[in-house]
C-alpha cells in the first residue's frame, strides 16, 4: 500500500517510561497513545486499519511497511464522518472494487467514456473549428445531439427540446458558435458557462424550455470530463443531503450552483481518494449511485 512516501512523526506516548519515540513529517500529528485505536481512515480501501491499534512498544521502527503506511495515511487524511461513511459503504456495496470494478464500467462508465471517445472523433477542435469557417452549423447541432443520445443523461422531453430548437439556421448558429466557445474557447471556465447559459436561454422554445441545468452542463461534461461536471439537479440534492454536503441549489442554471457542484466533487475525491477516481466521469457516477433512485 505504497500511496504515500513514509516521512513523518509520531507521539507514541509510553506511559510506562513518560517519554515519546518521535519521527519528523512534514505535516502536523495528534498525538497517540499506546493502545489507541485508529478511527475509520478516510482515504484508505483497506478496512483492517480500521482495527489497527498503535503496538505496545514505543519503538516506531519496529511496525511493518503495511503498519507505518496505515498511520501515516490516517495522519495525513482526516477520519470520514458518518455520513461519509455511510456513502462510500454504499458506494462498494454495488462496487466492491470501487472505480475499477468491473460492473461499474459496464454499468456507469462504458457508456460515457464511449460517448467522450466518439465526441473527439466527431468534433474534436479541429473538426469543430473546420466546420464553423466552413458554416456548417446544421452539421454541428447534428454531431452534438447525435452523440448525447448515445447516452441516458438527459430524459426523452428534454432531448426533444434541444432538437426542436436547433432546427432553424439561426438557431443551430448560435448553438454551434457557443458550444464552440464553451469547450474549447478562452477564458476562466465561469466565464465560458455563463456564456453559453445565455446562449441556451436565446434559443427558441416549441414546448419544453432548453435552459436547464442537464442541458447546459451534458455537452461540456461529455466533451471534457477532465474540466466539466455534469449536474442532474433531483439525484444531486438527494446526494449531497445523504453526504452531509452544504449543496446551495438554484432551479435556472448559475454559476454560484455549479460551483458548488463542483466543491462536492471536489470533496468527495479528497474523501475517497483510495478509490482512485480519474476524473469527472467517476465522481459524477459516485453522486448518482448515492441520489438516484436506480440505486435506492
Amino acid at each position: 500500500m505504497n500511496i504515500y512516501c513514509i516521512s513523518y512523526m509520531i507521539q507514541l506516548t509510553d506511559p510506562r517510561r513518560n517519554n515519546c519515540v518521535k519521527r519528523k513529517s512534514p505535516f502536523p500529528i495528534p498525538q497517540l497513545r499506546i493502545g489507541d485505536r485508529l478511527p475509520v481512515l478516510g482515504d484508505s480501501n483497506d478496512r483492517k486499519a480500521e482495527n489497527l491499534k498503535i503496538p505496545e512498544s514505543p519503538a516506531l521502527y519496529l511496525l511493518n511497511r503495511k503498519e507505518q503506511d496505515m498511520i501515516a495515511l490516517y495522519m495525513k487524511t482526516p477520519a470520514l464522518g458518518k455520513e461519509q461513511v455511510r456513502s462510500r459503504k454504499k458506494f462498494l456495496h454495488y462496487f466492491p472494487k470501487g472505480f475499477a470494478d468491473a460492473k461499474y464500467f459496464a454499468w456507469e462508465r462504458n457508456y460515457k467514456w464511449k460517448a467522450h471517445l466518439e465526441w473527439e472523433v466527431q468534433l474534436n477542435r479541429k473538426t469543430f473549428a473546420a466546420l464553423l469557417k466552413a458554416g456548417s452549423y446544421s452539421e454541428i447541432a447534428k454531431r452534438a445531439v447525435r452523440i448525447e443520445t448515445q447516452t441516458n443523461l438527459l430524459f426523452s422531453f428534454e432531448k426533444m427540446a434541444l432538437r426542436d430548437a436547433v432546427k432553424s439556421s439561426t438557431a443551430s448558429k448560435r448553438f454551434a458558435i457557443g458550444l464552440f466557445d464553451l469547450v474549447y474557447g478562452k477564458g476562466a471556465k465561469e466565464q465560458r458557462f455563463n456564456r453559453f447559459v445565455t446562449v441556451l436561454g436565446g434559443l427558441p422554445r416549441k414546448q419544453t424550455r432548453v435552459l436547464t441545468w442537464p442541458l447546459a452542463t451534458v455537452f461540456g461534461f461529455i466533451a471534457r470530463p477532465d474540466e466539466f461536471i455534469f449536474l442532474k439537479p433531483r439525484v444531486t440534492q438527494m446526494a449531497a443531503k445523504s453526504y452531509g454536503f452544504p449543496f446551495e441549489y438554484e432551479s435556472m442554471p448559475n454559476w454560484k450552483t455549479y460551483s458548488g457542484m463542483y466543491a462536492f466533487a471536489e470533496r468527495i475525491a479528497q474523501d475517497m481518494t483510495s478509490l482512485k477516481p480519474r476524473d469527472f466521469i467517476d465522481l459524477q457516477s459516485f453522486i448518482w449511485v448515492l441520489g438516484s433512485a436506480e440505486y435506492s
